[in-house]
């Protein structure tokens, strides 16, 4: 790291802290001007998928940066790159699912689709569910935001009837036309906010304890299987569960900043 970006670094995390302490519009616009690289990078990336306009994607970026900064707590210790990002790519992928977009979708995510189909099913058939996304992506050996982003981005090139199945559930399939007519009903867009909401509180979390909420809580071993794969003890493996959910409780319930307080 040269001794500017070191700078930079110092000047970011200060005002982060200084944010978290006495949040103000002000200090939150320094920081969405300090980390404006991460939305121009994300931008750019989705600029060459799909045919919105690059200014477009940016400030619908900003949106999700500005999500973020509102829920990072700097004291867990964690970078803020990490974190926000998610919520970044979320907010502009809400914004080109919402447009109707037409995605040019890159052969690799159409290989890795049209994989996951099989594998879907060869693992509904092995394990008498359907299995998670996480458990699809390992399956694939890809990472499971990939995974994600490339389900959305196929999802988005498909013009949806009112009669296609939503959620699969084996014994009352639910399609899109009962889902919009039932007001109770979870939207997709809410799903996947919370998703990205989830990512983000998990990065912030020590590498032990997020591997041992990942694998009980996600991939649904047991507490004996995790601390076999972790190395350690099923009751140190409960301590890493009991200290995650705290801190994930603390973390999403971290209320948002109003604009213009």
């Amino acid at each position: 790291m040269s001794k500017t970006q070191y700078s930079n670094y110092s000047e970011a995390r200060e005002v982060l802290i200084l944010y978290h302490q006495h949040p103000s519009v002000r200090l939150r616009n320094k920081l969405v001007k300090l980390h404006s690289g991460l939305v121009r990078k994300m931008a750019h990336q989705f600029s060459h998928q799909c045919t919105e306009p690059y200014e477009d994607l940016e400030q619908i970026g900003y949106l999700g940066l500005i999500r973020a900064i509102e829920r990072f707590d700097p004291e867990q210790g964690y970078a803020f790159s990490s974190f926000a990002i998610p919520y970044i790519r979320g907010e502009i992928l809400h914004y080109l699912r919402d447009r109707s977009c037409a995605v040019k979708i890159p052969r690799r995510w159409q290989e890795i689709y049209n994989q996951g189909q099989k594998v879907r099913k060869k693992l509904t058939s092995s394990l008498g569910r359907c299995p998670t996304d996480l458990e699809i992506a390992r399956f694939l050996q890809v990472p499971v935001q990939e995974w994600l982003d490339c389900k959305l981005a196929i999802q988005n090139r498909i013009t949806l009837s009112l009669d296609t199945t939503v959620v699969h559930h084996v014994d009352c399939p639910i399609t899109l036309g009962e889902a919009l007519a039932d007001p109770r009903s979870t939207s997709l867009r809410q799903q996947e906010e919370e998703r990205q909401q989830l990512q983000g509180a998990m990065s912030q979390m020590e590498e032990k304890t997020r591997i041992a909420v990942e694998l009980v809580f996600l991939k649904e071993l047991s507490r004996k299987e995790a601390a076999q794969h972790i190395g350690t003890s099923p009751m140190t493996v409960t301590r890493y569960l009991q200290r995650g959910k705290a801190q994930l409780v603390s973390l999403l319930q971290t209320p948002a900043l109003v604009a213009g307080a």
